[in-house]
């Protein structure tokens, strides 16, 4: 099985790969501009994966480094899928030297609650002190 690399360097992302990701095959970013993925890859920390120099897997962080982080567009192609590289990605992703120590690190996720519940991730314990405003088909208009 080829290795998958993570990296944190931005310098290492395919955008292009990454923005036809989102914006074609996501559940989240159907139709995101490339220039807004690559405002959002500005502001955050991310992880690309690779497989040969492909990027086959991207997850992102957006924090402030000291008390909160929230973690979004974690994937993995779907011709990668099953080999643990979610996994992998994962651990890279708890182990960042920048994310440690923080009091609240969040996400949301439709799909793989067990993934993230391996790395401590539950439900909110008080769900009624969370508020949002989220517009799911912003992309799309």
């Amino acid at each position: 099985m080829p290795h998958l690399k993570i990296s944190s360097d931005r310098a290492e992302l395919d955008v292009p790969a990454i923005h036809h990701f989102l914006s074609t095959q996501s559940t989240w970013a159907i139709g995101i501009a490339q220039a807004t993925v690559q405002r959002a890859i500005d502001h955050s920390l991310c992880f690309g994966g690779t497989l040969d120099g492909r990027q086959v897997a991207f997850a992102r962080v957006v924090s402030d480094y000291a008390t909160f982080a929230y973690l979004v567009d974690v994937y993995v192609l779907e011709e990668c899928r099953g080999r643990g590289y979610s996994k992998r990605l994962m651990e890279a992703v708890m182990a960042h030297p920048d994310l440690q120590g923080l009091r609240r690190f969040m996400l949301a996720t439709s799909t793989a609650h067990g993934l993230y519940a391996r790395h401590g991730f539950t439900a909110p314990l008080r769900p009624e002190t969370l508020m949002e405003r989220y517009f799911p088909d912003i992309y799309r208009r």
